[in-house]
């Protein structure tokens, strides 16, 4: 268990199933359909199709199909991004994605910054807050929120530097039933974006509980949200633990 003890994560992850049943599983996997605005401002817009997500939890490694092309996939670990096609002939790949993107407010992405993009974020949305009970993960309280007139407790997480993420630090707001609401970051590789993202419409999976809705807005510099800007939004279904 973490060796930063913290009684809102512990809430948190019985909530959502518990810790010790997370570790008995490989990884997640579930259908998305992606919307929200984010994509065809950076160049890469998104079809609106099923696409399947498998992520691994215990390292970090994500697949996405279809990817571009109905018969292309998307294989990502932090150091390496990869898009094949049916054959498993490579279509692109590339080295430290991290590195490759244009951080600017307005650069555009190209696949491998979509796929290395997809990758992580898709990671985190399945490990979340599971992970956090790993030891090198530190959590501490914040400052509670109100939200759509409801009231969050939160925590910190500081990620280990070996997790590739949106951001080093970032924040969980709690329902009173200790599920996740909002989920507060900035997009290292989007120009220190600040987002919000929150979750709504919980399913059990094998006694976990992930949400089948998701929606990103962007942070104005007065901490309110960008209603304009719909950067992301995510139905996700079937989910199946392996």
């Amino acid at each position: 268990m973490n060796k930063y003890q913290n009684d809102l994560l512990d809430k948190a992850l019985e909530a959502h199933g518990g810790f010790e049943r997370w570790k008995k599983f490989r990884g997640m996997a579930s259908t998305i359909r992606t919307g929200g605005k984010l994509w065809a401002f950076k160049g890469t817009p998104l079809p609106s199709v099923p696409r399947r997500a498998v992520t691994e939890f215990h390292r970090q490694w994500t697949q996405v199909a279809p990817f571009g092309q109905l018969d292309w996939t998307m294989t990502w670990t932090p150091g390496h991004v990869a898009i094949t096609n049916r054959d498993g002939a490579t279509i692109a790949e590339r080295d430290d994605g991290r590195k490759a993107f244009d951080r600017s407010f307005g650069g555009q992405w190209d696949p491998l910054n979509l796929a290395y993009f997809n990758g992580y974020a898709m990671w985190t949305y399945h490990a979340a807050p599971f992970v956090f009970g790993e030891r090198d993960y530190e959590v501490r309280d914040i400052e509670p929120i109100e939200s759509d007139s409801e009231l969050l407790r939160g925590i910190l997480v500081k990620f280990p530097e070996r997790i590739h993420s949106h951001s080093q630090e970032q924040r969980f707001y709690f329902t009173a039933d200790g599920l996740v609401r909002r989920h507060d970051y900035t997009v290292d590789v989007w120009a220190d974006v600040r987002a919000a993202h929150f979750m709504f419409d919980y399913v059990d999976v094998e006694g976990l509980k992930y949400p089948t809705r998701r929606c990103v807005f962007t942070v104005k510099p007065d901490g309110s949200l960008d209603r304009d800007f719909n950067a992301v939004t995510i139905e996700l279904s079937d989910y199946a633990a392996f």
